[in-house]
Protein backbone atom coordinates (compact mmCIF):
# COMPACT_ATOMS: atom_id res chain seq x y z
CA UNK A 1 0.00 0.00 0.00
CA UNK A 2 1.42 3.57 -0.86
CA UNK A 3 2.58 5.61 2.10
CA UNK A 4 -0.56 8.18 0.99
CA UNK A 5 -3.11 5.53 1.58
CA UNK A 6 -2.13 3.85 4.34
CA UNK A 7 -1.68 7.72 6.46
CA UNK A 8 -5.56 8.39 5.27
CA UNK A 9 -6.54 4.70 6.19
CA UNK A 10 -4.78 5.02 9.86
CA UNK A 11 -6.03 8.18 9.93
CA UNK A 12 -9.74 7.34 9.26
CA UNK A 13 -9.83 3.77 11.72
CA UNK A 14 -8.24 6.72 14.62
CA UNK A 15 -11.45 8.86 13.70
CA UNK A 16 -14.39 6.32 13.66
CA UNK A 17 -16.48 5.41 16.24
CA UNK A 18 -17.87 2.18 14.54
CA UNK A 19 -13.79 0.27 14.30
CA UNK A 20 -13.47 -0.83 18.39
CA UNK A 21 -17.33 -2.10 18.16
CA UNK A 22 -17.05 -3.90 15.11
CA UNK A 23 -13.97 -5.62 16.89
CA UNK A 24 -15.79 -6.27 20.11
CA UNK A 25 -17.89 -8.27 17.68
CA UNK A 26 -15.24 -10.29 15.99
CA UNK A 27 -13.81 -11.06 19.57
CA UNK A 28 -17.42 -12.16 20.30
CA UNK A 29 -17.28 -14.43 17.72
CA UNK A 30 -14.08 -16.12 18.94
CA UNK A 31 -15.04 -15.63 22.82
CA UNK A 32 -18.56 -17.44 22.46
CA UNK A 33 -16.55 -20.41 21.24
CA UNK A 34 -13.50 -20.91 23.66
CA UNK A 35 -15.66 -20.32 26.69
CA UNK A 36 -17.72 -23.39 25.82
CA UNK A 37 -14.52 -25.62 24.62
CA UNK A 38 -13.17 -25.13 28.15
CA UNK A 39 -16.78 -25.35 29.58
CA UNK A 40 -16.33 -28.72 31.13
CA UNK A 41 -13.49 -27.27 33.03
CA UNK A 42 -16.16 -25.01 34.91
CA UNK A 43 -18.41 -28.17 36.14
CA UNK A 44 -16.85 -27.92 39.54
CA UNK A 45 -18.59 -24.44 39.77
CA UNK A 46 -21.53 -24.66 42.11
CA UNK A 47 -22.36 -21.58 43.68
CA UNK A 48 -24.08 -19.93 41.21
CA UNK A 49 -27.87 -19.79 42.61
CA UNK A 50 -30.36 -19.99 39.50
CA UNK A 51 -31.58 -22.65 37.39
CA UNK A 52 -32.75 -22.40 34.03
CA UNK A 53 -35.69 -20.11 34.46
CA UNK A 54 -33.68 -17.46 36.41
CA UNK A 55 -30.63 -17.94 34.64
CA UNK A 56 -32.74 -17.26 31.24
CA UNK A 57 -34.56 -14.23 32.93
CA UNK A 58 -31.06 -12.72 33.85
CA UNK A 59 -29.87 -13.24 30.13
CA UNK A 60 -32.53 -11.70 28.75
CA UNK A 61 -32.30 -8.23 31.61
CA UNK A 62 -28.80 -7.90 30.11
CA UNK A 63 -30.03 -8.30 26.83
CA UNK A 64 -32.06 -5.63 27.08
CA UNK A 65 -29.98 -3.41 29.35
CA UNK A 66 -26.91 -2.89 27.21
CA UNK A 67 -29.22 -2.33 23.77
CA UNK A 68 -30.59 0.49 25.54
CA UNK A 69 -26.98 1.39 26.90
CA UNK A 70 -26.09 1.48 23.52
CA UNK A 71 -29.38 3.17 22.08
CA UNK A 72 -29.30 5.61 24.73
CA UNK A 73 -25.03 6.41 23.94
CA UNK A 74 -25.11 7.05 20.17
CA UNK A 75 -28.00 9.03 20.44
CA UNK A 76 -26.98 10.95 23.50
CA UNK A 77 -23.48 11.05 21.39
CA UNK A 78 -24.84 12.73 18.38
CA UNK A 79 -26.72 15.57 20.83
CA UNK A 80 -24.00 16.11 22.14
CA UNK A 81 -22.05 16.76 19.17
CA UNK A 82 -24.16 19.12 17.45
CA UNK A 83 -24.69 21.47 20.79
CA UNK A 84 -20.45 21.29 21.37
CA UNK A 85 -20.41 21.95 17.70
CA UNK A 86 -22.59 24.79 16.94
CA UNK A 87 -21.33 26.57 20.89
CA UNK A 88 -17.69 25.89 20.30
CA UNK A 89 -16.56 25.14 16.65
CA UNK A 90 -17.48 21.82 14.27
CA UNK A 91 -13.51 21.19 14.13
CA UNK A 92 -13.94 19.53 17.19
CA UNK A 93 -16.20 16.84 15.76
CA UNK A 94 -13.64 14.96 13.97
CA UNK A 95 -9.70 16.19 16.09
CA UNK A 96 -11.55 15.26 19.40
CA UNK A 97 -14.81 13.90 19.99
CA UNK A 98 -14.65 11.02 17.48
CA UNK A 99 -11.00 10.02 18.52
CA UNK A 100 -11.95 9.48 22.50
CA UNK A 101 -11.13 6.08 23.56
CA UNK A 102 -13.11 6.07 26.65
CA UNK A 103 -16.17 6.22 24.48
CA UNK A 104 -14.79 4.16 21.89
CA UNK A 105 -14.21 1.26 24.10
CA UNK A 106 -16.94 1.09 26.53
CA UNK A 107 -19.54 1.27 23.36
CA UNK A 108 -17.33 -1.86 22.42
CA UNK A 109 -17.64 -3.57 26.13
CA UNK A 110 -21.56 -2.48 25.84
CA UNK A 111 -21.65 -4.59 21.87
CA UNK A 112 -19.79 -7.25 23.31
CA UNK A 113 -21.76 -7.70 26.35
CA UNK A 114 -25.22 -7.74 24.08
CA UNK A 115 -23.64 -10.33 21.83
CA UNK A 116 -22.72 -12.30 24.09
CA UNK A 117 -25.25 -12.99 26.63
CA UNK A 118 -27.81 -13.06 23.42
CA UNK A 119 -25.31 -16.26 22.52
CA UNK A 120 -25.41 -17.70 25.94
CA UNK A 121 -29.03 -17.04 25.85
CA UNK A 122 -29.23 -18.87 22.50
CA UNK A 123 -27.36 -22.07 23.77
CA UNK A 124 -29.22 -22.20 27.16
CA UNK A 125 -30.83 -25.86 27.18
CA UNK A 126 -31.90 -27.94 30.28
CA UNK A 127 -29.00 -27.23 32.07
CA UNK A 128 -27.54 -24.39 33.23
CA UNK A 129 -23.40 -23.54 32.05
CA UNK A 130 -22.20 -22.21 35.11
CA UNK A 131 -19.20 -20.70 34.34
CA UNK A 132 -20.59 -19.05 30.89
CA UNK A 133 -23.66 -17.56 32.91
CA UNK A 134 -21.02 -16.05 35.54
CA UNK A 135 -18.88 -14.44 33.13
CA UNK A 136 -22.33 -13.11 31.10
CA UNK A 137 -23.07 -11.93 34.51
CA UNK A 138 -20.03 -10.16 34.97
CA UNK A 139 -19.91 -8.56 31.50
CA UNK A 140 -23.79 -7.37 32.58
CA UNK A 141 -22.70 -5.94 36.10
CA UNK A 142 -19.20 -4.49 34.36
CA UNK A 143 -21.16 -2.67 31.45
CA UNK A 144 -23.49 -0.79 34.26
CA UNK A 145 -20.62 0.54 35.93
CA UNK A 146 -19.14 1.86 32.42
CA UNK A 147 -22.49 3.49 31.57
CA UNK A 148 -22.58 5.09 34.48
CA UNK A 149 -18.26 6.25 34.07
CA UNK A 150 -19.70 7.27 30.55
CA UNK A 151 -22.37 9.53 31.72
CA UNK A 152 -19.75 11.26 33.91
CA UNK A 153 -17.27 11.39 31.66
CA UNK A 154 -19.32 13.13 28.76
CA UNK A 155 -20.90 15.57 31.19
CA UNK A 156 -17.06 16.67 31.97
CA UNK A 157 -15.56 15.91 28.43
CA UNK A 158 -18.49 18.76 26.92
CA UNK A 159 -17.65 21.43 28.94
CA UNK A 160 -15.30 24.26 27.14
CA UNK A 161 -12.83 24.16 29.34
CA UNK A 162 -12.31 20.58 28.43
CA UNK A 163 -12.50 20.73 25.18
CA UNK A 164 -9.57 23.74 24.95
CA UNK A 165 -7.33 21.80 27.43
CA UNK A 166 -7.96 18.87 25.13
CA UNK A 167 -7.02 20.45 21.75
CA UNK A 168 -3.84 21.70 23.81
CA UNK A 169 -2.71 19.45 24.74
CA UNK A 170 -2.82 17.33 21.09
CA UNK A 171 -1.79 20.79 19.73
CA UNK A 172 1.38 20.92 21.95
CA UNK A 173 2.14 17.07 20.79
CA UNK A 174 2.06 17.95 17.16
CA UNK A 175 4.49 21.06 18.01
CA UNK A 176 6.65 18.94 19.93
CA UNK A 177 6.63 16.41 16.78
CA UNK A 178 6.97 18.59 13.75
CA UNK A 179 9.65 20.93 16.02
CA UNK A 180 11.73 18.80 18.01
CA UNK A 181 14.53 21.11 18.68
CA UNK A 182 14.77 23.83 21.04
CA UNK A 183 15.34 27.67 19.52
CA UNK A 184 18.78 28.16 19.06
CA UNK A 185 20.32 32.08 19.31
CA UNK A 186 19.03 33.09 16.31
CA UNK A 187 15.37 31.94 16.09
CA UNK A 188 14.77 34.12 12.62
CA UNK A 189 12.53 31.72 9.95
CA UNK A 190 14.70 31.49 6.50
CA UNK A 191 13.29 33.17 3.71
CA UNK A 192 12.17 30.89 1.24
CA UNK A 193 14.66 29.91 -1.17
CA UNK A 194 13.57 29.55 -5.22
CA UNK A 195 15.33 27.55 -8.03
CA UNK A 196 16.77 29.59 -10.14
CA UNK A 197 15.43 29.04 -14.02
CA UNK A 198 11.87 27.24 -14.35
CA UNK A 199 11.05 24.14 -13.08
CA UNK A 200 12.29 20.77 -15.25
CA UNK A 201 8.63 19.31 -14.71
CA UNK A 202 5.28 20.20 -12.82
CA UNK A 203 3.33 17.58 -10.90
CA UNK A 204 -0.60 18.59 -10.59
CA UNK A 205 -2.82 17.13 -8.60
CA UNK A 206 -4.85 14.74 -10.48
CA UNK A 207 -7.15 13.27 -7.62
CA UNK A 208 -10.61 14.86 -6.49
CA UNK A 209 -9.89 18.68 -4.81
CA UNK A 210 -9.24 18.19 -1.01
CA UNK A 211 -6.61 19.17 1.75
CA UNK A 212 -3.05 18.39 2.28
CA UNK A 213 -3.10 16.72 5.57
CA UNK A 214 0.34 15.15 5.86
CA UNK A 215 4.07 15.10 3.69
CA UNK A 216 6.52 12.55 4.02
CA UNK A 217 9.31 14.78 4.19
CA UNK A 218 11.71 11.95 5.53
CA UNK A 219 11.01 9.93 2.05
CA UNK A 220 11.03 13.49 -0.24
CA UNK A 221 14.32 13.86 0.77
CA UNK A 222 15.64 10.50 0.30
CA UNK A 223 14.25 10.39 -2.91
CA UNK A 224 16.10 13.70 -3.93
CA UNK A 225 19.14 11.82 -2.70
CA UNK A 226 18.65 9.10 -4.87
CA UNK A 227 17.73 11.31 -8.26
CA UNK A 228 20.19 13.78 -7.64
CA UNK A 229 17.11 16.49 -7.89
CA UNK A 230 15.02 19.49 -5.64
CA UNK A 231 11.53 18.46 -4.77
CA UNK A 232 9.25 21.55 -4.82
CA UNK A 233 6.22 21.14 -2.59
CA UNK A 234 3.78 24.17 -3.74
CA UNK A 235 0.93 24.09 -0.97
CA UNK A 236 1.17 23.94 2.65
CA UNK A 237 -0.02 21.43 5.18
CA UNK A 238 -3.35 22.59 5.40
CA UNK A 239 -3.94 24.18 2.08
CA UNK A 240 -6.53 23.06 0.04
CA UNK A 241 -5.29 21.81 -3.58
CA UNK A 242 -7.73 21.87 -6.39
CA UNK A 243 -7.86 19.12 -9.53
CA UNK A 244 -5.65 20.05 -12.29
CA UNK A 245 -3.48 22.65 -9.69
CA UNK A 246 0.44 22.74 -8.75
CA UNK A 247 1.56 20.05 -6.53
CA UNK A 248 5.22 19.47 -6.92
CA UNK A 249 7.91 21.52 -8.97
CA UNK A 250 11.02 19.20 -9.71
CA UNK A 251 14.31 20.70 -10.68
CA UNK A 252 17.13 18.27 -12.12
CA UNK A 253 17.73 15.70 -14.83
CA UNK A 254 16.55 11.89 -13.68
CA UNK A 255 13.79 13.06 -12.16
CA UNK A 256 11.59 10.94 -10.12
CA UNK A 257 8.11 9.44 -11.51
CA UNK A 258 5.04 11.35 -11.17
CA UNK A 259 3.59 8.55 -9.22
CA UNK A 260 6.24 7.87 -6.56
CA UNK A 261 6.28 11.66 -5.71
CA UNK A 262 2.27 12.58 -5.37
CA UNK A 263 2.01 8.74 -3.41
CA UNK A 264 4.38 10.80 -0.54
CA UNK A 265 1.77 13.13 0.22
CA UNK A 266 -1.53 12.32 1.83
CA UNK A 267 -4.78 14.11 1.34
CA UNK A 268 -8.78 14.52 3.29
CA UNK A 269 -11.36 16.25 3.09
CA UNK A 270 -10.38 18.84 6.25
CA UNK A 271 -7.38 19.59 8.25
CA UNK A 272 -6.02 17.16 10.61
CA UNK A 273 -4.26 18.02 14.03
CA UNK A 274 -1.46 15.21 12.92
CA UNK A 275 1.29 17.23 10.96
CA UNK A 276 -0.45 20.67 11.34
CA UNK A 277 0.63 22.75 14.23
CA UNK A 278 -1.04 25.52 13.26
CA UNK A 279 -4.62 24.12 13.41
CA UNK A 280 -4.81 24.06 17.36
CA UNK A 281 -4.38 27.56 17.50
CA UNK A 282 -7.02 27.89 14.63
CA UNK A 283 -9.48 25.97 16.55
CA UNK A 284 -8.83 27.29 19.83
CA UNK A 285 -8.89 30.45 18.50
CA UNK A 286 -11.98 29.91 16.63
CA UNK A 287 -13.85 28.73 20.02
CA UNK A 288 -12.19 32.16 21.53
CA UNK A 289 -13.80 33.97 18.71
CA UNK A 290 -17.50 32.33 18.90
CA UNK A 291 -17.55 32.92 22.57
CA UNK A 292 -16.85 36.96 22.01
CA UNK A 293 -19.67 37.14 19.21
CA UNK A 294 -22.99 38.93 20.61
CA UNK A 295 -24.92 35.94 20.09
CA UNK A 296 -22.85 34.33 22.68
CA UNK A 297 -21.54 36.72 24.63
CA UNK A 298 -19.25 34.50 27.04
CA UNK A 299 -16.03 36.33 27.26
CA UNK A 300 -14.63 33.66 30.08
CA UNK A 301 -14.94 30.78 27.84
CA UNK A 302 -12.62 33.34 25.47
CA UNK A 303 -10.24 33.69 28.23
CA UNK A 304 -9.93 29.76 28.78
CA UNK A 305 -8.97 29.62 24.72
CA UNK A 306 -7.02 32.32 25.49
CA UNK A 307 -4.86 30.50 28.43
CA UNK A 308 -3.76 27.44 26.11
CA UNK A 309 -3.04 29.77 23.43
CA UNK A 310 -0.39 31.18 25.69
CA UNK A 311 0.94 27.74 26.15
CA UNK A 312 1.43 26.70 23.38
CA UNK A 313 2.78 30.03 21.72
CA UNK A 314 5.03 29.76 24.61
CA UNK A 315 6.17 26.63 23.66
CA UNK A 316 6.13 27.15 19.98
CA UNK A 317 8.15 30.18 20.45
CA UNK A 318 11.16 28.16 22.31
CA UNK A 319 11.38 25.53 19.23
CA UNK A 320 13.55 25.68 16.35
CA UNK A 321 10.79 26.59 13.77
CA UNK A 322 11.88 24.91 10.04
CA UNK A 323 12.89 26.60 7.05
CA UNK A 324 11.32 26.31 3.41
CA UNK A 325 14.47 24.62 2.51
CA UNK A 326 15.72 20.89 3.45
CA UNK A 327 19.38 19.60 2.58
CA UNK A 328 20.09 16.15 2.44
CA UNK A 329 23.56 14.15 3.85
CA UNK A 330 25.60 15.83 1.40
CA UNK A 331 24.56 19.24 2.32
CA UNK A 332 23.17 20.17 -1.25
CA UNK A 333 19.74 21.91 -1.54
CA UNK A 334 16.74 18.51 -1.31
CA UNK A 335 13.36 20.04 -0.57
CA UNK A 336 11.39 23.15 -0.63
CA UNK A 337 8.08 23.58 1.14
CA UNK A 338 6.50 26.11 3.23
CA UNK A 339 6.18 26.17 7.04
CA UNK A 340 4.42 28.74 9.08
CA UNK A 341 6.98 30.95 10.75
CA UNK A 342 7.15 32.93 14.63
CA UNK A 343 5.01 36.12 12.72
CA UNK A 344 2.35 33.68 11.45
CA UNK A 345 2.41 31.62 15.08
CA UNK A 346 1.35 35.01 16.75
CA UNK A 347 -0.52 36.83 14.13
CA UNK A 348 -2.66 33.68 14.54
CA UNK A 349 -3.21 33.80 17.89
CA UNK A 350 -3.52 38.09 18.75
CA UNK A 351 -5.08 39.24 15.52
CA UNK A 352 -8.77 38.28 15.41
CA UNK A 353 -9.44 37.60 19.06
CA UNK A 354 -8.11 41.80 19.68
CA UNK A 355 -10.57 42.61 17.18
CA UNK A 356 -13.65 40.84 18.39
CA UNK A 357 -12.58 41.08 21.82
CA UNK A 358 -10.68 44.62 22.85
CA UNK A 359 -13.82 46.26 23.80
CA UNK A 360 -14.18 43.20 26.84
CA UNK A 361 -12.10 44.34 29.91
CA UNK A 362 -11.55 40.53 30.14
CA UNK A 363 -9.84 40.02 26.61
CA UNK A 364 -7.91 42.99 26.74
CA UNK A 365 -6.56 42.64 29.79
CA UNK A 366 -5.97 38.94 29.15
CA UNK A 367 -4.24 39.59 26.20
CA UNK A 368 -1.43 42.01 27.67
CA UNK A 369 -1.23 39.63 30.02
CA UNK A 370 0.08 37.03 27.57
CA UNK A 371 2.24 39.25 26.17
CA UNK A 372 4.15 40.38 28.63
CA UNK A 373 4.38 36.71 29.77
CA UNK A 374 5.76 35.59 26.72
CA UNK A 375 8.38 38.71 25.72
CA UNK A 376 9.94 37.52 29.07
CA UNK A 377 10.75 34.02 28.86
CA UNK A 378 11.26 33.56 24.92
CA UNK A 379 14.20 34.63 23.51
CA UNK A 380 14.97 38.35 22.35
CA UNK A 381 14.36 37.45 18.43
CA UNK A 382 10.63 36.56 19.35
CA UNK A 383 9.91 39.66 20.95
CA UNK A 384 9.45 42.20 18.08
CA UNK A 385 6.20 40.47 16.92
CA UNK A 386 5.15 40.34 20.31
CA UNK A 387 6.04 43.71 21.00
CA UNK A 388 4.00 44.57 17.30
CA UNK A 389 0.87 43.34 19.15
CA UNK A 390 0.89 45.55 21.91
CA UNK A 391 1.44 48.31 20.13
CA UNK A 392 -1.80 47.19 17.51
CA UNK A 393 -3.37 46.44 20.83
CA UNK A 394 -3.09 49.78 22.83
CA UNK A 395 -4.22 51.31 19.35
CA UNK A 396 -7.33 49.56 19.19
CA UNK A 397 -7.86 50.29 22.84
CA UNK A 398 -7.70 54.01 22.71
CA UNK A 399 -10.07 54.24 19.72
CA UNK A 400 -12.80 51.71 22.01
CA UNK A 401 -12.53 53.51 25.39
CA UNK A 402 -13.67 57.05 25.74
CA UNK A 403 -13.11 57.16 29.57
CA UNK A 404 -10.28 57.46 30.72
CA UNK A 405 -10.52 55.19 33.80
CA UNK A 406 -11.92 52.64 31.54
CA UNK A 407 -9.10 52.81 29.38
CA UNK A 408 -6.61 52.91 32.26
CA UNK A 409 -8.63 49.34 33.47
CA UNK A 410 -8.45 47.94 30.11
CA UNK A 411 -4.51 48.32 29.77
CA UNK A 412 -3.89 46.58 33.33
CA UNK A 413 -2.51 43.13 32.57
CA UNK A 414 -4.62 40.67 34.28
CA UNK A 415 -3.81 36.26 33.50
CA UNK A 416 -7.36 35.93 34.73
CA UNK A 417 -9.23 38.87 32.84
CA UNK A 418 -10.65 40.55 35.42
CA UNK A 419 -10.05 40.16 39.26
CA UNK A 420 -6.55 39.08 39.57
CA UNK A 421 -4.52 42.02 38.01
CA UNK A 422 -1.07 40.56 39.97
CA UNK A 423 1.64 40.53 37.62
CA UNK A 424 3.27 37.56 36.46
CA UNK A 425 7.20 36.72 36.19
CA UNK A 426 9.46 34.52 34.52
CA UNK A 427 9.51 32.68 37.49
CA UNK A 428 5.69 31.75 36.78
CA UNK A 429 4.59 28.26 35.71
CA UNK A 430 6.56 26.31 32.61
CA UNK A 431 4.95 25.42 29.34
Amino acid sequence: MRWNRWYSFRSYIRSSLWVVPFVALLLYVAAIRLVYLFENWTQWLTLWPWEVAGTQRMLETIITMTLTFVVFTFGSLLVAIQVAGGQLTPRIIATTLLRDNAIRFTVGLFIFTLLFATGALARLDATVPHGISAIAALLGFLSIAAFLYLIDYAARLLRPVSIILRVGESGHAVIEEVYPAPAKTDCSHPELITCTGSADRIVCHQANSAVVVAVNMAALVALAERTDSIIELVPKVGDFVGTGEVLFRLYGQDLPPDSVVTALVAFGPERTLEQDATFAFRIIVDIGIKALSKAINDPTTAVLAIDQLQRLLCFVGGRHLLGDEVRGKSGKLRFICRTPNWEDFVQLTFSEIRLYGAENFQIARRLRAMIEYASQILPNDRRPALLAELDLLDRMLERTYVVPEDLALARTPDSQGLGGAAERTSGASEH
